[in-house]
């Protein structure tokens, strides 16, 4: 059986297994701990009186421990196995296996809210989340997931992308160009959802003055007091000057960073991997959580503040 105590004896299959460090995993604990407990307690509460089975009764105990537990639904969101295998990992069978992990993630996401590391996800709070973060320079961008196709004709067509060849659902993600934080997650649409059609229909506030830098799906999008940036498209006749090229080339240096929060999310391949779980809402809430487990693991490892766009565009930089 696959335990916490088994992982922790080598760091290398910890990261590999749940994409956490030891001194990240004992820092989470905690919070799924208090969660844990709490659900107990609500599930006592619902049946009324405790019932409690003599001694030696009942099945034996699997994922006693809350350490086990999160090591559970941690192997779950990194490695996205099929639910027979994750039974066998955890000498489980595969109904144990789905039945605790539609108990455990909601779970793991309100540990990741205690750590206070989860996006906003109500637009209204928007522009109050991101005044209150460090620095105003923000990154948007979208990011589909493949999922397993519909087997309703409408929903068929709904979910079809053809800019993947796919069936997908698509997220907008706005991320801190310093910190790399996620700081806002759009709710999970259909895959052919434009990234603007999206902005228009969640309208998204900004602090005023705030940059905001964007790619050419974007094209259009302005929303009112922020100053905006986005690489200028080839012309269909004729080539971009040298000066166009030059400024293509600044924006997507500092646009790199959000490639690299979309890959640290992707981390966890349930949201790489083609989606199999068909529950409503279970698609955002793997997302949900991906994008939590991104920023726990950014705040630990301190990445470098990124060089701001206004910075690598001065003319002091590049002299």
């Amino acid at each position: 059986m696959l335990t916490y105590e088994v992982l922790k004896e080598s760091p290398k299959w910890l990261r590999a297994f749940t994409s956490l460090d030891a001194a990240e995993f004992e820092a989470l604990l905690p919070a799924f701990d208090q969660v844990w407990q709490a659900y107990q307690r609500e599930e006592e509460r619902k049946r009324g009186k405790a019932y409690r089975r003599k001694s030696g009764g009942g099945r034996k105990v699997r994922l006693k421990r809350s350490e086990d537990k999160l090591v559970f639904i941690l192997v779950y969101v990194k490695v996205y196995p099929l639910q027979e295998v994750q039974g066998q990992m955890f000498d489980l069978s595969q109904g144990q296996a789905n039945v605790w992990i539609h108990i455990l993630m909601p779970l793991l996401k309100a540990a990741l809210g205690r750590k206070k590391q989860l996006p906003e996800r109500e637009v209204h709070h928007l522009a109050e989340t991101l005044a209150g973060s460090d620095g105003l320079d923000f990154i948007i961008d979208g990011t589909e997931r493949r999922r397993q196709r519909p087997k309703n004709p409408l929903k068929q067509k709904e979910y079809y992308s053809s800019k993947k060849k796919a069936h997908t659902v698509k997220n907008n993600v706005i991320a801190n160009a310093d910190t790399q934080h996620v700081a806002y997650l759009s709710q999970t649409v259909p895959g052919k959802t434009h990234d603007k059609k999206l902005c228009d229909q969640e309208q998204y506030t900004f602090p005023a003055l705030s940059l905001l830098e964007k790619d050419t799906g974007f094209q259009g999008y302005e929303p009112q007091g922020v100053i905006t940036y986005q690489p200028r498209k080839k012309p269909k006749v004729g080539e971009l000057s040298q000066g166009e090229r030059f400024v293509n080339t600044v924006i997507s240096s500092v646009r790199i960073v959000v490639e690299h929060v979309l890959a640290g999310i992707k981390r966890c391949r349930i949201v790489k991997d083609i989606f199999r779980n068909s529950k409503k809402n279970f698609d955002d809430l793997a997302m949900e959580i991906a994008c939590g487990l991104h920023n726990f693991r950014n705040s630990f490892r301190h990445p470098v503040p990124m060089i701001s766009l206004i910075e690598m565009a001065s003319e002091s930089y590049f002299q």
